[in-house]
């Protein structure tokens, strides 16, 4: 099968729309908004690679943003154009993150790559959509990378949760018993990596980089309690989560992070 395949038959039967918009979802969602609009000017132009059914697409085009967006998966593109409300200025294409070619080079102010390097699996694919989302912006544009991260993955969805069998994946060689550092191939469908995996992948780039971000960072620790937080309590753990998502000490417990850098 190849590798787009796992990809789509995967999100063809998966609720992004629903994982973002719960309660531990949503501090992914709101941590990314909320660097997203520091850089933020009137007037700019962004483009969302990887746009799934547009929960951020939409969400800036609600703000008065031109947004343009490529998503891989039909099924997703369908959802997103359901999602789009009058007034939007927002447009949605099929398309690969490693093949942007129907964008002109310098032409967006943001560039939103919040999905694909989840689904890449070696350094040349992974470089080559970094590539293509440097090439589409401005010359100062600031350009947001989130990945799914291996240790906070391992203990959420494999020792906690028991989505994955740690000790199989092991013996498969997903897992070096060791290091425990992680390795994937597509119908694997994730892609996890560490912060140092992130720093050689971008030591080829001419960027400068802005944030590195825990953008859920402890909140899979605990899903059951800020499900049961009203909403005084939840809005102060997100500052305490705010507080502290840039921390060195704390974000590698993360699931996902998010990089984000400017075009020299």
């Amino acid at each position: 099968m190849e590798a787009n395949q796992y990809i789509i038959d995967y999100y063809n039967g998966y609720n992004e729309e629903g994982r973002l918009t719960s309660r531990c979802g949503s501090v992914e969602f709101l941590t990314t908004m909320r660097y997203i609009e520091k850089y933020l000017k009137p007037g700019d132009r962004i483009l969302e690679i990887g746009a799934a059914t547009g929960r951020y697409s939409h969400a800036l085009a609600k703000q008065g943003y031109t947004v343009n967006a490529v998503e891989l998966v039909e099924s997703q593109i369908e959802k997103f154009r359901q999602n789009t409300q009058p007034g939007e200025n927002v447009t949605v294409t099929q398309g690969n993150a490693l093949d942007l070619s129907e964008f002109d080079d310098y032409t967006y102010d943001i560039v939103l790559l919040l999905g694909p390097l989840y689904h890449l699996y070696n350094q040349d694919d992974k470089r080559q959509a970094l590539s293509e989302a440097i090439r589409v912006a401005n010359q100062g544009g600031v350009i947001f990378v989130a990945y799914c991260m291996s240790d906070g993955c391992i203990l959420d969805a494999g020792f906690r949760r028991g989505e994955f069998d740690v000790a199989k994946f092991i013996e498969r060689g997903n897992i070096d018993p060791q290091t425990f550092a992680t390795k994937s191939k597509p119908e694997d469908l994730f892609e996890l990596v560490r912060k140092e995996d992130i720093d050689s992948l971008m030591s080829v780039f001419e960027v400068t980089q802005l944030h590195y971000v825990a953008t859920d960072g402890s909140a899979w620790c605990i899903r059951e309690a800020l499900d049961e937080m009203d909403d005084p309590k939840f809005d102060l753990f997100l500052s305490y989560h705010f507080a502290i998502c840039e921390r060195e000490d704390m974000i590698g417990i993360s699931d996902h992070t998010l990089d984000i850098f400017r075009k020299d």
